[in-house]
């Protein structure tokens, strides 16, 4: 089986930094089915081309195999189509080889690495269950252009119709890593066989290769069950923590939803210039200004801000609350808990707890976040929250981002009668949100700055309001604490 990956860029020949193999010898890897080899049919300044050729040995595919005949014969584990068509077999060569260059890391060129680069791939026979049409709706949606050309059974007999196999070519601009990534998990589930047994942990590898697309992909549902060998326990697991990570990372009005400029926007620059990561990017932005090293995500969901604050060790102790046990359950496998070392492992919390109800173990922490949090509860229960987290948990900084509902006509399908979520029980205006923020802050002792993430429309501003409170005692002591650290280092140059 065969699988080419060609780019344009200049110099070309950076493809080879990319995957780590030398454009100028050919390498080989053992496999536990066979071997593969890594190749370059041309390489110069304007094109590049690696080939992945991966050679099946069918007696160690069908070794262990006792009395299974998956072909529906006999010799079925010996005599059929896996030396020849791409599948899972291919799949796991590219895992092995290319294992760097999949998780986006390069030693050489961080930068391009990082950057999307116009990419051309070819697999010329992939058995695809479902046809050319299914190969199509599997990666249009990722940013590529599809041909799938179907072979026939027998060019020298067209009436007998096409195989089951697909010609395909993928072309597009798309990180390197984006585009190994989706050929691990798609090839596959095109191919809807696996060669190994599917274990639990095969969740874990899906969620990690889908980071950042299987979620909002419109065909998930498909992808997901195919990949999982149609095990009915795996999959519900694996829907359950992908709807989960959709709404934490990609609310349908932030991500999925376009502004109805009549703009055409490439699939990369939407996956980089996300909301939810522009709003991440800013609260991350304003603990840091704020100088906290204990905080609390209020509302923490399946651990989308968790993952970003755990990652950044000025933050040494986070802590993550939820009313939800599921979500909880979800940010631990997220944060991977089970696998930190030790000491990574002390600095994060997860405490289920509801907010609207006062909460000893959230009290003395420098501050705390509420993001995309209130908008969540039906309005006679705020007060509750205000008092359980302004009045008795008293966080140094508290920064709160809601949606702006003003900004809901700059999306399609959606107007001034409709919200962003199913869940969500209100949402404010400019100045709805302006009069609230005022009235908490007036009566917890908190002064407030607002601001808002995302593009500001001259209209109806930015799709995300924020707002950062500050405890008005905790800037005092910050002033003393300045003017005292200025004092003692004049006191040393004095000295």
């Amino acid at each position: 089986m065969l699988l080419t990956l060609t780019t344009t860029h200049r110099p070309a020949t950076d493809l080879g930094h990319l995957l780590v193999k030398h454009p100028d010898r050919v390498q080989s890897f053992d496999l536990p089915a066979g071997a593969a080899h890594v190749f370059y049919p041309e390489a110069d300044e304007a094109r590049c081309t690696a080939a992945l050729l991966v050679e099946v040995d069918p007696l160690k595919l069908g070794g262990g195999r006792k009395n299974r005949a998956p072909e529906g014969f006999a010799l079925g584990q010996y005599v059929n189509d896996r030396p020849y068509a791409a599948s899972s077999l291919l799949s796991s060569a590219l895992a092995k080889v290319f294992r760097s260059a999949l998780r986006g890391e390069s030693r050489d060129r961080p930068e391009l690495a990082a950057s999307a680069i116009p990419l051309a791939v070819r697999v010329p026979v992939l058995r695809c269950r479902g046809g050319a049409d299914l190969a199509v709706r599997i990666f249009a949606p990722l940013g590529w252009t599809v041909t799938a050309d179907p072979i026939p059974l027998d060019e020298t007999f067209p009436e007998w119709g096409d195989s089951r196999y697909v010609d395909l070519t993928l072309t597009g601009t798309l990180r390197l890593a984006d585009a190994l990534n989706h050929l691990y998990v798609l090839l596959p589930v095109l191919d809807d066989a696996k060669h190994y047994w599917v274990a639990p942990d095969e969740v874990d590898k899906l969620l990690r290769a889908g980071a950042g697309w299987l979620a909002g992909h419109p065909e998930r549902g498909l992808i997901t069950r195919r990949y999982l060998a149609h095990r009915r326990a795996l999959a519900g697991e694996a829907m359950a923590r992908l709807t989960e990570l959709r709404l934490a990372d990609e609310p349908p009005a932030d991500d999925s939803i376009e502004p109805a400029t009549g703009e055409v926007v490439a699939v990369e620059d939407v996956r980089r210039a996300s909301l939810a990561v522009r709003r991440r990017e800013a609260v991350l932005a304003a603990l840091r200004d704020s100088g906290a090293s204990r905080v609390l995500d209020l509302g923490c969901g399946g651990g989308a801000l968790l993952t970003a604050l755990v990652a950044d060790r000025r933050f040494t102790e986070v802590v993550g609350v939820d009313v939800s046990d599921r979500s909880l359950g979800l940010a631990a496998r997220r944060l991977r808990l089970d696998r930190l070392p030790e000491r990574q492992r002390d600095r994060i919390r997860l405490r289920q707890s509801a907010l609207t109800y006062r909460d000893d173990r959230l009290r003395g922490y420098d501050a705390a976040v509420l993001m995309e949090v209130v908008e969540h509860l039906d309005p006679p229960r705020l007060p509750a929250l205000e008092d359980a987290v302004f009045g008795h948990a008293r966080p140094g900084t508290v920064v709160v981002t809601t949606p702006n509902v003003e900004y809901n006509v700059r999306y399609e399908g959606l107007g001034p009668d409709r919200f962003r979520h199913a869940d969500h029980r209100f949402e404010w205006t400019r100045a709805e949100f302006a009069a609230w923020v005022e009235r908490v802050a007036a009566a917890h002792g908190y002064t407030a700055v607002l601001g808002g993430v995302g593009d500001d429309d001259p209209e109806v501003g930015t799709p995300t309001q924020m707002a950062v409170l500050t405890r008005a005692d905790r800037d005092e002591r910050a002033d003393r604490r300045d003017r005292n650290d200025s004092d003692d280092r004049k006191e040393a140059t004095n000295r």
